[in-house]
């Protein structure tokens, strides 16, 4: 559900960069007072495994489409709401400038879809509601499915609303919510399994880690450091192995503009979209999650080992920025706020 710079005018697109950048700066200032340390290397190591997660669309039956995690209840359910929204921040950046995925104008666009939505709207009115503080396996799964699905229908119906007010006229709102809704419902119960499947694998290995969970809480049998370890193990594997597996079909989004308007991707129509899209060139050194110069190759070379090879570097080397930044931003933030306790 990246949406590209020709969906959104400069207006739009602006407007949004402002709004998630406001949420970036008080989801920052909300992290120094709240997080907790234990959390700091799991916003490293959560950040890579959404990195490498979004890299597996899966297809979805009957449809000709496919879908991918977009992780915002899944690092809302074990970082809080404010982490969440700095670390898929941090995987969309890097996304964005270095893989072209996504556009550089809309990118505000797709932080706040994939961000706000799941941390703000479905964690707290459908998963703690669900939960309650009362954690069990039925409870769980169905808090966190839901809110899984709910997040991403609002990050759906939030790309409709951003296209209506761009004025995009080839996708005229009420079919293009038709076709946006019905398949992302589709791709979300597939969120909410995944989701569910992970965060059951967290709270069985240790209790603590999940959100709200009181810090003398009885653990499971392993430690952070070795649930954490887990989790990069699999981001490893995700985005350097299963990736190579990923459904060719267009996303949900891709899928849902080519049923409106007969095409997967819109031409440009504002000059700052052609200025972008050539920065964006020269920044990504591995456009597409492949090589320069192999992106475009024939559907033959597909499979070669060439283009594996790319695919696994990007989700490797995509994982890794995106564990340092999510780190960093949370080791410096914790430290300014105990610098600013101590000299209080």
């Amino acid at each position: 559900m990246h949406m590209a710079d020709a969906l959104i005018s400069p207006a739009v697109g602006g407007t949004m960069w402002a709004v998630s950048a406001a949420g970036i700066a008080y989801c920052s200032k909300k992290v120094k007072e709240e997080l907790d340390e234990r959390k700091v290397p799991l916003m490293g190591v959560l950040g890579a495994f959404v990195f490498a997660a979004q890299m597996i669309n899966f297809t979805i039956p009957a449809t000709g489409s496919s879908g991918h995690l977009g992780g915002g209840m899944l690092l809302a359910i074990l970082l809080g709401p404010h982490a969440a929204f700095l670390v898929i921040s941090s995987v969309l950046v890097v996304q964005a400038l270095f893989f072209a995925d996504g556009g550089l104008l809309a990118l505000g666009c797709n932080i706040f879809n994939l961000g706000f939505f799941p941390a703000f709207i479905a964690y707290p009115l459908i998963y703690r509601k669900i939960v309650r503080g009362n954690v069990s396996q039925g409870r769980l799964a169905l808090g966190a499915t839901l809110a899984a699905i709910v997040g991403l229908q609002l990050g759906a119906f939030g790309v409709v609303l951003e296209t209506l007010a761009s004025g995009i006229t080839e996708l005229p709102f009420s079919t293009f919510v038709a076709f946006m809704q019905p398949i992302h419902l589709a791709i979300g119960i597939v969120e909410g399994i995944v989701t569910t499947v992970v965060v059951s694998f967290v709270w069985k290995a240790n209790p603590q880690m999940l959100e709200g969970s009181p810090v003398k809480a009885p653990t499971g049998g392993f430690p952070v450091k070795t649930v954490a370890a887990g989790l990069l193990i699999a981001a490893v594997i995700t985005g350097g192995v299963v990736s190579w597996y990923a459904s060719g079909n267009p996303d949900g989004l891709e899928w849902s503009m080519a049923k409106v308007s007969g095409k997967e991707e819109l031409e440009s129509t504002y000059g700052i979209h052609s200025m972008l899209a050539s920065l964006q060139e020269k920044l990504a050194f591995l456009p597409d999650y492949s090589f320069k110069g192999t992106a475009e190759a024939s559907e033959e070379a597909e499979g070669d080992q060439s283009a594996r090879l790319g695919t696994s570097v990007s989700g490797i080397v995509g994982g890794a920025m995106v564990l340092i930044l999510a780190f960093v931003l949370g080791l410096a933030l914790k430290r300014f706020a105990t610098d600013a306790s101590s000299r209080a």
